[in-house]
């Protein structure tokens, strides 16, 4: 039958326990390809291809985004894990196989209770409830991490590639408190650092459409043109001279701007049909502070800041106002700007902000002081990832960018104890509440799935994990020898960030999973 619009789609309805049941099939196929590259002695998975070429990965995300079933209802419970994962993956930029495995442990726990009379409110009060408990003795325990420990936190997300740990390592050192790490593909098959000048800031894109990498959700500008306005734009006419003069350049442009929709909209177009390559951030900070902010931005970028209030006439935005960057990196974290060169300018302006801040002693004034050295003053390490093969390049570049996920992660909420140990002991701790039936079950499906990623990387790695028992925080399961050591001590260590994301990432699919009792697919007449 014919239908406007195309064809006509039909639902099929799938209720109680078959809905269930075909859901937690499609999870289980997911979970059983990603949890085989868990831990140290994880495996790598052979992906193929649209175009049937090899792709050879342990990044637990990039497996997980590469499934799809021909089953609908199993392929929802794909999509719906999927979520997990990559939620994980966009807070903590790791620890997307742990939240894989902890929701398909979830769900396989629940199964004992099936048929018990508690009802699924009490179950999932007691999961929550839970859950925030064990989230309390995670951040307690957390130790923040100095320059010898970073090291061992990229070391171990980069599938315990000690040169490679190393190498990253180095690169935050170099970058400094302030600066940035991002990577780039060697030219050749080598893999090395190089450090250039360039910033930071917090804005990142208007709209998805401005992507140069849909995959990754990033916006990449090569030596773009740099436009800086502290005015709104109200239409893209208003900046049409300079937006001409970038397509007749060859030019990519950034425009660190306030526009209104209309602009934002028929650049997303523009740049969708291949027009104009363009992206387009919010200027950073707010009131008389944006204008500090503006103005050193602009001298780093060798720009002239458009600002009304000054007596700038909106219809004289011409291409002088243009400065240039090295490169623009947006993603969902902020945008980089990279400078490979500062002027004796802005050398200058770095001298006198730090004789100022010499001389201030009021808190707002010497935060705001120290603000603007840090947009001056950071670094950016590049680490250039080369490899002999593609095959080989783009399982090494997926190791790379979990590690300096990692890194980061650590340095903002410190980190514990790896393999899988710290969820297995909190799990392990003594915890007292008056709760009902219901919810003590819960609390006992949760306890029993957190042990899912400690035993999955000791049967990874060939043991039995019947054999090994935790007494101690802190202790855990070095599976190179088979032995218990202190995991820290030993360089074993998970990010507290990439460990709270995937457990609060795992329980929220989890239990929206165990609540469904219908599924409505599409089935399509031919």
């Amino acid at each position: 039958m014919a239908q406007f619009g195309g064809p006509k789609l039909v639902k099929k309805l799938h209720f109680e326990d078959e809905a269930k049941n075909k859901l937690t099939v499609g999870i289980n196929k997911i979970a059983d390809a990603v949890s085989s590259t868990l831990g140290a002695s994880g495996r790598t998975v052979v992906i193929e291809d649209d175009f049937g070429n090899p792709h050879v990965t342990k990044d637990g995300v990039t497996v997980a985004n590469s499934i799809m079933l021909r089953n609908p209802v199993e392929n929802l419970g794909v999509a719906m894990i999927k979520q997990a994962a990559q939620q994980t993956a966009n807070i903590a930029g790791d620890g997307t196989t742990t939240s894989i495995v902890l929701a398909q442990a979830i769900i396989e726990s629940y199964t004992k209770y099936k048929g018990e009379d508690y009802s699924f409110r009490d179950i999932k009060l007691g999961i929550n409830t839970y859950k925030d408990h064990i989230v309390k003795i995670l951040e307690d325990k957390a130790i923040q991490i100095d320059d010898d420990r970073l090291d061992d936190v990229s070391t171990i997300s980069a599938n315990n590639d000690k040169e490679l740990g190393k190498l990253i390592a180095e690169a935050f050192r170099k970058a400094g408190d302030n600066g940035i790490v991002t990577m780039e593909t060697s030219p050749g098959n080598n893999t090395y650092i190089e450090n250039v000048e360039g910033t930071k800031l917090a804005s990142t894109f208007k709209s998805p459409h401005f992507y140069t990498n849909r995959e990754k959700e990033v916006s990449e500008l090569e030596k773009p043109l740099v436009f800086i306005s502290a005015s709104d734009i109200p239409n893209v006419r208003k900046i049409q001279d300079i937006l001409e003069f970038a397509i007749k350049s060859n030019r990519s442009i950034l425009l660190i701007a306030p526009l209104e929709a209309q602009p934002i909209a028929a650049l997303a177009m523009n740049m969708v049909k291949g027009n104009i390559k363009v992206n387009v951030i919010d200027p950073p900070s707010f009131g008389l502070k944006r204008k500090d902010i503006l103005e050193d931005l602009a001298l780093l970028v060798g720009a002239k800041v458009f600002d009304e209030s000054l007596g700038d006439s909106i219809d004289s935005i011409t291409p002088d106002l243009l400065g240039e960057a090295d490169k623009a990196i947006s993603d969902k974290d902020g945008t980089v700007l990279v400078i490979k060169e500062k002027s004796k300018e802005v050398q200058e302006r770095i001298e006198y902000l730090k004789s100022a801040l010499d001389k201030e002693d009021h808190f707002v004034l010497t935060k705001h002081l120290n603000e603007r050295l840090a947009l001056l003053c950071g670094g950016v390490s590049m680490v250039y990832v080369g490899a002999d093969t593609d095959v080989e390049l783009k399982e090494k570049q997926d190791r790379v960018d979990d590690a300096i996920h990692a890194v980061k992660a650590a340095r903002k909420e410190g980190i514990l104890p790896g393999g899988g140990s710290a969820l297995a002991f909190a799990a392990a701790s003594d915890w007292e509440l008056k709760l009902n039936s219901g919810e003590l079950a819960g609390v006992e499906i949760l306890k029993s799935a957190l042990v899912a990623p400690f035993t999955k990387i000791l049967t990874n790695a060939g043991l039995n994990p019947e054999s090994y028992k935790l007494t101690k925080w802190g202790e855990g399961i070095d599976v190179t020898c088979g032995c218990k050591k202190k995991m820290i001590d030993t360089g074993i260590i998970d990010p507290l960030l990439v460990t709270k994301s995937a457990l609060l990432n795992a329980i929220s699919v989890a239990t929206t999973i165990l609540s469904t009792d219908c599924v409505i697919s599409n089935v399509r007449e031919e």
